[in-house]
């Protein structure tokens, strides 16, 4: 069946077949398309048409183009999210009906660097308790995370075995997360991280860098947090001012 029946650019209307078509699961997750060839004389347009529209489509990540290979289907995120919503990713895995699990890999204390000093508002001379741990959805690794807090705001004694960072402030230092400063960068393979991920090498990464503020507009937790590009969702609600 062609799609050639009203007057939008082509490639918009390709790229509206092929959501259609993944949206009924006639092409399913992780599926390959057919091949170029194929696909554009099923849909009965050129083949420039048609890598237009794959092209935009994987910008979109709705499809994962594997040189030698072929196009594959990209898998549905399984988590998403409001980005001014300041959820903990242990609430994030709940909140998909999913079992949220941590996985330890490090923790010390260091002398703060610069970076330290200006992010979390610490002398020269102050120690950070640094965590690095894997976040997990039903057992599958999905976010890596590198957290850095204030020794000076930590009981003498406690559990950094925690899952949640938010839950052991607030029961034990009684300090609540207010709000975060969040800077997003996508990034591609991670030489360290996605081996750690058992991400594809085609698949993205999503770095939130985020400075956690306590309910009295103190820094208290900085944090690098890589999310899988395949798992997570971020949206963004944004109004219009005149």
């Amino acid at each position: 069946m062609t799609i050639k029946t009203d007057n939008r650019h082509l490639y918009l209307q390709v790229i509206d077949k092929i959501k259609d078509n993944i949206e009924k699961g006639i092409y399913k997750e992780k599926e390959k398309l057919p091949s170029e060839f194929e696909l554009s004389k099923k849909l009965g347009v050129s083949r420039a048409t048609l890598r237009e529209a794959l092209r935009i489509l994987e910008e979109e990540n709705v499809i994962v183009r594997r040189h030698g290979v072929g196009t594959f289907v990209s898998s549905k995120p399984l988590f998403s999210s409001g980005i001014e919503q300041l959820h903990s990713v242990t609430n994030m895995i709940k909140n998909a009906k999913m079992k949220p699990g941590t996985i330890f890999l490090s923790s010390s204390i260091i002398g703060a660097t610069e970076e330290d000093m200006k992010k979390l508002q610490v002398d020269a001379d102050s120690e950070i308790f640094v965590v690095e741990r894997v976040r997990t959805a039903n057992g599958q690794p999905v976010v890596y995370c590198y957290d850095k807090i204030p020794r000076a705001i930590l009981p003498k004694s406690f559990i950094h075995e925690q899952a949640s960072l938010f839950v052991l402030l607030e029961e034990e230092c009684n300090i609540e997360i207010s709000y975060a400063v969040t800077n997003i960068e996508p990034i591609g393979f991670h030489e360290k991280i996605s081996p750690i991920l058992e991400c594809d090498p085609e698949t993205s990464l999503l770095l939130l860098k985020q400075v956690h503020f306590d309910q009295h507009d103190r820094p208290v937790i900085y944090s690098y947090n890589y999310f899988r590009a395949d798992k997570f969702q971020f949206h963004v609600v944004r109004k219009r001012f005149s």
